[in-house]
């Protein structure tokens, strides 16, 4: 379901003081956040935010095209290695 909009965007405020922060210096630093679910807001374009997968913060340089989106649509979960090469049950 999508977020009622008489509501903004959610955005996780420590997220939202550290780019405000940054904006005001006009400095350029990485974001670390765990906030999978927080919405990209024009603020955070032209900044690296770093995005935690479950195991480690990817970096992500955010764009206006990304406006919108979810920080967490960014950063897969999971490494996909492929099929199990002796598993013949799809040849049945």
């Amino acid at each position: 379901m999508i977020r009622s909009l008489k509501k903004n965007p959610f955005v996780a405020n420590h997220l939202v003081k550290k780019i405000d922060q940054l904006n005001q210096k006009a400095e350029k630093e990485i974001v670390k956040t765990f906030s999978r679910a927080s919405t990209i807001i024009p603020i955070m374009v032209g900044h690296i935010i770093a995005i935690h997968n479950g195991k480690e913060h990817l970096p992500i340089y955010i764009t206006d095209r990304m406006v919108g989106h979810k920080l967490g649509e960014f950063v897969t979960t999971f490494n996909f290695r492929g099929h199990a090469k002796n598993d013949n049950r799809s040849r049945r």
